[in-house]
């Protein structure tokens, strides 16, 4: 089974319709893919302003090609802009941009003024980025978590912080402990591949080590804002998920999400 259910489209900050989207992807032979707009946040431009417009524009690609792949209608709920209830999405990935009002994904100019407003105190600002995500594990809405490290997206040289680092490690696992609780699925997100800030995806090795030791459930998206990268590096990714022990991964079906063996 190929899926992607992180993506986005014209209704938010994607570079293409929804439409040929859904075309690119039966070409490309995925059986399912979910679409996953920004759910309305005054502070991101990138976010959905005409949500009835792309719930009904889902829908009505939906039928039109439901003889040739499964589409479904999700949402990417941030923390600053948790939405009033599930319906009518059939899926919620959650996720965390911001700390404060200021985006850990923007640029890497941002990034460094964030960092330098925490005195370089790594630990200081990864505790305050994945405190806050932990208390995403009782939104029963969220059924995905959304790039768990994203906080990590221009670290891959680690000039920030070493990625094995044992106080970084401890507040991570803390963070997955408590999302567990409620038996959050992690994605394994390529996204940051796709736009040529990293060569891995979303979570490092050593956190997907630790998902697999936890018995997560976990599913592969690539977090896709341009339909030419709507499977970006997802074999390398499978490689990388397999060396860490993963057997499954999770798929979308209309009885909700179920393992499936990973050939």
């Amino acid at each position: 089974m190929k899926q992607n259910l992180h993506t986005h489209s014209i209704f938010c900050d994607g570079k293409d319709t929804i439409e040929e989207m859904t075309l690119e992807a039966i070409s490309k032979g995925f059986d399912i893919l979910g679409f996953s707009g920004h759910g309305y946040l005054s502070i991101d431009d990138g976010s959905m302003r005409d949500i009835k417009g792309y719930i009904s524009e889902v829908q009505r690609i939906k039928s039109k090609y439901s003889s040739s792949i499964q589409i479904h209608l999700g949402i990417e709920e941030d923390m600053l802009g948790r939405i009033s209830e599930k319906a009518p999405f059939e899926y919620v990935i959650g996720s965390k941009h911001f700390l404060g009002e200021t985006a850990v994904d923007y640029s890497k100019p941002v990034f460094d003024s964030l960092f330098e407003s925490y005195s370089g105190d790594y630990k200081k600002m990864c505790k305050d980025y994945y405190s806050d995500l932990s208390n995403m594990y009782d939104w029963q809405e969220v059924d995905v978590i959304g790039h768990l490290d994203l906080i990590t997206k221009y670290n891959e040289d680690e000039s920030y912080f070493k990625f094995n680092d044992k106080d970084y490690m401890n507040i991570v696992c803390d963070c997955i402990d408590r999302l567990l609780i409620n038996d959050k699925i992690f994605e394994v997100n390529t996204g940051a591949i796709a736009r040529g800030y990293r060569k891995t995806p979303y979570p490092s090795k050593n956190i997907l080590e630790y998902l697999y030791a936890k018995n997560a459930r976990i599913c592969l998206n690539s977090d896709c804002h341009d339909k030419n990268y709507l499977d970006c590096a997802f074999e390398s990714s499978l490689d990388l998920i397999q060396s860490c022990g993963f057997k499954e991964l999770q798929i979308l079906t209309k009885d909700g999400f179920v393992p499936v063996k990973i050939k």
